[in-house]
């Protein structure tokens, strides 16, 4: 049984294996997380917050039971990290066109490459899978502000005729 437990916290903690590509696995999980964020764009704001909620909450221990099970210490293989960060990112914006979908990736990837302040701390400072997926929820939220801003000046309207 603990052999079964462990296999799919790994599959999560991976993002369905996402986390083993060999080049730029949090770009993977990123990108496993766009069609997920599309097929429930139909859920209203509130149902989406606590969609990513969710998914925060869960990378939390999956993160911490994956790098437990591979004696790891935020391993690179877990991106389940960077899909609840994308999906915090999606939350103020309309989830059911390409345009919003691409530039949150973008934007996304920016916050969690760069880890502005209190990105980098919350990584640095925060234990087990707490670190491992609060800084990139933390990274979620400054995108979302910045698709905030995009949605309010108009940029998905222009790009995608929204």
């Amino acid at each position: 049984m603990f052999r079964v437990v462990n296999a799919l916290v790994k599959l999560l903690a991976t993002a369905l294996g996402a986390g083993y590509s060999p080049v730029a696995p949090g770009t993977c999980g990123t990108a496993v997380a766009v069609p997920l964020v599309w097929a429930l764009s139909s859920l209203a704001m509130w149902q989406w917050v606590l969609v990513a909620v969710a998914i925060t909450a869960l990378g939390i221990a999956v993160a911490h039971r994956a790098d437990r099970a591979w004696g790891t210490h935020d391993s690179q293989r877990i991106v389940i990290d960077e899909v609840a960060g994308y999906c915090i990112t999606m939350i103020p914006v309309d989830r059911g066109h390409w345009a919003p979908l691409a530039c949150g990736f973008v934007v996304f990837r920016f916050f969690d490459i760069v880890k502005p302040p209190p990105v980098r701390w919350l990584d640095q400072h925060l234990p087990g899978g707490w670190g491992v997926v609060l800084d990139d929820a933390a990274a979620g939220v400054m995108g979302a502000v910045v698709m905030l801003l995009l949605a309010h000046f108009g940029v998905f309207s222009a790009l995608a005729g929204i």
